[in-house]
């Protein structure tokens, strides 16, 4: 039996890299997944509710999948199709699941579930922070509720812009309302997350794996590996399933408090993550960190972490 035990909703846009971390929280016997929410991001909010169901079919489990906001609290959606491809989810083919979405908004099934909880489930987002967010603004109580919300998001550069990370970008608004909350925060930015990489070596590990849900991500992640990449990278950035890797074993990565605030204003900077690393400044009424920043990423780890997920599911 595992040493301890996370309750985890997990809110994100399914995608490449959010079916590896639903995987990761399925998979490994520290987490207990009791749902997931699906947000508009990287595809639509049918896209993203559609994947998710898939997965579910592939590893043949009965996780409540929620659907929820489609699209942001004030802008028009933006997605990722030069990366999942038009689908969200391409390189597996599609079909219709087996199992049907919950028919509940997942704002309304955030509220309804930690309002009656005790205080003991994590919240994991990977998209936008819409649900969330709208959830927050209904019924600001479960901010109490919440024992702790883990995200990934930010960064000190951008990928959609240069001052951008894409999941707080396409809802700035939104990660604003989440950032601004009393609740307890760890945000994976890309500072961390793009330490996690598919390499060649992982793929074959994962081209090894003779399972159903094997051969099933080792076909998505055929797709995911053309993604675009900086030329430092030695592969496409799995970043989701790092916030779900810190729930299994805080040693994954190391972290600093900081003070960090979201840029709403039209412009160049609009969904930058303004991170205070050095707080040199003298003023008094400079703010105290709110987020735990990941920041050095233990690679083999995250990684047998992950594999072991997936063998674990059979």
């Amino acid at each position: 039996m595992a040493d301890h035990v996370e309750k985890v909703i997990y809110d994100g846009d399914p995608g490449h890299d959010d079916v590896m971390a639903i995987v990761m929280a399925a998979g490994d016997p520290h987490i207990d997944l009791l749902a997931v929410t699906t947000v508009a991001g990287n595809t639509t909010l049918e896209n993203a509710t559609r994947n998710a169901l898939m997965l579910m079919d592939v590893m043949d489990l009965d996780i409540p999948v929620v659907p929820g906001c489609a699209k942001p609290l004030l802008r028009k959606l933006h997605t990722a199709p030069q990366v999942h491809g038009e689908g969200g989810l391409d390189g597996a083919g599609y079909w219709e699941p087996k199992r049907k979405p919950v028919n509940e908004h997942a704002a309304d099934f955030l509220i309804r579930t930690l309002m009656e909880s005790d205080g003991d489930i994590n919240v994991v987002t990977a998209g936008p922070m819409t649900n969330l967010a709208l959830a927050m603004i209904r019924e600001p109580r479960i901010c109490d509720k919440i024992k702790q919300i883990l995200f990934m998001g930010g960064g000190r550069y951008g990928n959609i812009t240069g001052a951008a990370e894409f999941n707080i970008w396409v809802d700035a608004e939104a990660a604003k309302v989440v950032f601004d909350s009393p609740c307890k925060k760890v945000m994976c930015g890309l500072d961390l997350t793009y330490q996690a990489c598919l390499t060649e070596e992982v793929y074959k590990k994962i081209a090894g794996i003779d399972t159903k849900l094997g051969h099933f991500l080792y076909d998505i992640l055929g797709f995911f590996s053309h993604a675009p990449v900086t030329k430092e990278e030695p592969g496409p950035a799995i970043n989701d399933p790092c916030p779900v890797a810190y729930l299994i074993d805080p040693k994954v990565f190391t972290t600093n408090d900081y003070y960090v605030d979201v840029m709403t204003a039209p412009g160049i900077t609009y969904g930058m993550t303004v991170l205070d690393y050095y707080r040199l400044n003298p003023w008094e009424e400079i703010p105290a960190p709110n987020v735990t920043v990941g920041e050095k990423l233990d690679f083999d780890r995250f990684w047998e972490i992950m594999l072991n997920a997936i063998k674990a599911l059979g």
